[in-house]
């Protein structure tokens, strides 16, 4: 059965959510809501739904948004977790069109990682196509030896 605080079931265009859009920021602040309600009943939730069926021998979570997220993942999988952090300038994110909004950039949805996790990698992404490629080819040789 649907969830009853899910998108569909409020009429939303789920494919929507994912984008970048005006239509994303006017639902923001109650995706947010919602999500908060979810961890505090069930820290694990997000967490169980995104491995949920995954057989491949390596994993990208992307957009892990608090501590106890990742928590929960070096708990459930211990050392074979790394963690990966993307990083690009505030010069660069304007130049992206993000634009900074009260209550929503600040919020632990934001921000939770920003403070209390040490990274195993932290990529640079402003814009420096070469750059990033040798920071993601790092990566990916590390993945293949630890396979």
């Amino acid at each position: 059965p649907a969830d009853p605080s899910s998108p569909q079931e409020h009429g939303l265009d789920f494919q929507r959510l994912l984008d970048a859009s005006a239509y994303k920021e006017m639902f923001r602040q109650d995706m947010i809501r919602w999500g908060e309600e979810k961890r505090h009943t069930d820290p694990g939730f997000f967490c169980r739904a995104a491995v949920e069926g995954a057989l491949q021998p390596v994993w990208v979570v992307s957009d892990t948004r608090r501590l106890s997220d990742v928590e929960w993942f070096r708990d459930v999988y211990g050392d074979v977790v790394q963690t990966v952090r993307v990083v690009a300038t505030e010069e660069t994110r304007k130049r992206r069109n993000w634009v900074f909004v009260t209550g929503v950039d600040d919020a632990e949805s934001e921000c939770g990682l920003d403070q209390g996790v040490a990274f195993d990698w932290v990529i640079t992404n402003d814009g420096d196509k070469v750059a990033l490629g040798e920071q993601l080819e790092m990566l990916l040789q590390s993945l293949h030896r630890s396979l």
